[in-house]
């Protein structure tokens, strides 16, 4: 029994030094995208698209804890990717990423986030996707958009942060080519855009009604990566045609639906069946098994080439 733990505690500790080795390491997949233009041109359709990954709350794995700059790093240590990630307020007002309004689940404390200080949650340490505490804690929203640039895109999940606050955050650093939005209406993102025209959003785009909501409110489609939904079902056709001729990429969520399939191989059709379906984006929790199974499908002559690096 003792040597069984001591092998366990092995394994955990040696997740965690291949993480930080990774998240402090300068080589890795980067996403080569320098200005608000750039960022429009990756996610625009052409019908000859190299199949794109977003990491789910991060892309979080053993040892990389969700929402995490290591999970960041880990997830491009093997793929490019952009990252959804979840800003919460602190009791003092502090942005941080956590998916919960809770820590328990996440973190080593325990109870509401919004009861803690800044102070506080910096002496918290976070919970990777087995439960098992790494050295790793808490990141604010800043430190991810400053550690992000010239290596990701990052896309912020709208919880309990006021839209003027995050807009402003934007603004303060510059980070319109890098730092992207989910809006879950027309009205959301009419506030974005009409403060800043440079704002690319990620946008709830399920039903024709929203899709004209959208056009009614003046969004520009080239600024619009369309999420349609969790599932791969008959019905996305309409909503993909429909968005592939404005120039709009469709984006399918796998957390909540194939990310679970009980194993690997029922996993990897499903992330190909997804793309030839008509999905160019797959946001998964699961973002490295997902890029390695759909990289296969990736055309040879592809523009999009060109925002892919390593650094």
């Amino acid at each position: 029994m003792l040597l069984q733990q001591c092998r366990q505690l092995a394994l955990v500790v040696a997740c965690f030094i291949a993480v930080s080795v990774q998240a402090q390491s300068n080589k890795g997949n980067v996403l080569l995208i320098n200005t608000p233009h750039d960022l429009q041109q990756y996610f625009k359709y052409t019908g000859h698209d190299i199949p794109l990954i977003s990491g789910h709350r991060g892309g979080p794995d053993k040892g990389a804890p969700e929402n995490s700059i290591e999970a960041f790093a880990h997830s491009l240590a093997f793929t490019p990717a952009t990252f959804e990630i979840d800003p919460r307020l602190t009791k003092d007002s502090v942005i941080v990423l956590l998916h919960d309004d809770t820590l328990d689940r996440t973190t080593t404390g325990h109870g509401k986030l919004n009861q803690y200080t800044w102070a506080e949650v910096q002496q918290l340490r976070l919970k990777d996707v087995n439960g098992q505490v790494t050295p790793y804690r808490v990141p604010t929203l800043e430190e991810a958009i400053v550690w992000a640039k010239g290596k990701t895109v990052l896309i912020l999940d709208k919880k309990d942060v006021p839209l003027a606050t995050t807009a402003k955050l934007i603004k303060k650093h510059h980070a319109e080519a890098w730092v992207m939005l989910t809006v879950h209406n027309a009205k959301e993102a009419k506030f974005y855009y009409d403060d800043n025209k440079n704002l690319l959003f990620e946008a709830f785009v399920k039903t024709k009604k929203a899709l004209e909501e959208y056009e009614q409110a003046g969004i520009p489609w080239a600024q619009i990566m369309a999420y349609v939904g969790p599932d791969d079902k008959p019905e996305n056709k309409e909503m993909f045609d429909l968005l592939h001729q404005r120039g709009v990429m469709c984006m399918i969520s796998t957390a909540p639906t194939y990310d679970k399939l009980p194993t690997a191989e029922e996993r990897a059709k499903a992330y190909v069946q997804l793309i030839k379906s008509g999905a160019d984006v797959i946001e998964a929790d699961r973002a490295i098994e997902a890029a390695a199974a759909v990289r296969e499908l990736a055309p040879a002559n592809s523009d999009k080439k060109k925002f892919f690096g390593r650094k």
